[in-house]
């Protein structure tokens, strides 16, 4: 009989994608293993073509009915990626042997709040990876994995001509606002880039990506919006994909970009797995929680002049201070060849 190992995290897009080299090491690493993976439903497009995976099981409404299905599968380990109460009480349920990744909650409580730095030099992905030891399993130095669906693989001609070869992807989204330039920023970043750039996001995000492509469109100029337009130079070519394209097809856009921008968000991560040049946008967040780009090349903006910087371990909907200075005063030093 094979072993039976289930890997459980819930969400998100990001959180998911960094667990993607505990499933592999478990998958290649072990003679005849089973890999289960326990997510949403709505996240499953994510891991949908990954070939490490056996069977997936989703959590819905009725913890209850989750926990009774993954008890008849009699997994021989359980490698909890999510360490909250659903988890916790899943495996009370399922009696199986487990490990979980540590949270590190009292070491951001410390930086958030009391600004005292006792959070360890290691990535998420390193922890998540603590949690499988005890199958005996070691770190590959392979990166992140994001397989791709044959039918969400972007064709150039779904792409403008001037959009098709050597252009930048700019991932606008965020799970929070604290976490998003303001759209002047964007702008002021797109103008920068000076390239053509493509506008990566949600359909939330679909509204600002039609601002910034249509203050670069000189047809669309008006006379509140001339100055502004030569002030910066009016460099960039914008295409808004924002809405248009699934996640997969995102990250086939990523995939086929020279360089990404991207907050600190899922799309960064999926930018790392594609071992992409990334460069990472921070604001209210830090990197040193552990979450920047793992295993590729990448540059910070941030600003780290700021004694109020992390004011969360997540993200606000609006600056607690008011000025919102780890955005506005992040300066954009960087050189594109």
């Amino acid at each position: 009989m094979p072993k039976k190992i289930l890997i459980i995290r819930f969400s998100s897009i990001g959180d998911i994608v960094l667990t993607t080299p505990v499933i592999r090491v478990i998958k290649s690493q072990l003679d005849d293993v089973e890999v289960h993976y326990c997510t949403k439903k709505q996240y499953h497009s994510i891991l949908e073509a990954n070939p490490y995976i056996d069977k997936f099981h989703f959590l819905g409404e009725d913890l209850n009915a989750l926990a009774k299905a993954l008890k008849a599968e009699q997994f021989d380990f359980v490698v909890d990626l999510h360490n909250n109460l659903r988890t916790r009480i899943l495996k009370s349920k399922l009696g199986t042997e487990s490990q979980a990744f540590p949270k590190l909650n009292w070491e951001k409580w410390l930086i958030v709040n009391l600004k005292v730095d006792k959070l360890p030099n290691i990535h998420i992905v390193d922890r998540y990876l603590e949690a499988a030891k005890p199958l005996g399993v070691k770190k590959d130095l392979l990166g992140l994995d994001y397989f791709i669906p044959e039918k969400d693989e972007i064709e150039d001609d779904w792409l403008p001509k001037t959009h098709q070869k050597n252009f930048v992807a700019f991932a606008i989204g965020g799970q929070h606002e604290t976490k998003k330039l303001p759209l002047d920023r964007m702008i002021e970043l797109c103008d920068k880039i000076n390239k053509p750039i493509i506008l990566l996001g949600g359909k939330e995000d679909a509204e600002n990506g039609a601002k910034i492509e249509a203050f670069f469109d000189r047809e669309g100029e008006t006379e509140e919006n001339r100055e502004s337009l030569e002030a910066l130079g009016k460099n960039a070519e914008i295409y808004n994909a924002c809405g248009k394209f699934n996640i997969n097809q995102s990250a086939s856009i990523i995939k086929k970009a020279s360089y990404v921008f991207t907050h600190d968000t899922g799309m960064m991560h999926i930018a790392a797995a594609m071992n992409k040049n990334i460069f990472s946008i921070w604001g209210n967040t830090i990197p040193e929680f552990g979450m920047y780009p793992y295993q590729t090349k990448f540059t910070l903006l941030e600003n780290k002049k700021l004694s109020c910087r992390p004011c969360s371990k997540i993200g606000y909907d609006k600056c607690p201070k008011g000025h919102f200075k780890c955005m506005n005063d992040i300066i954009f030093d960087f050189w594109l060849p």
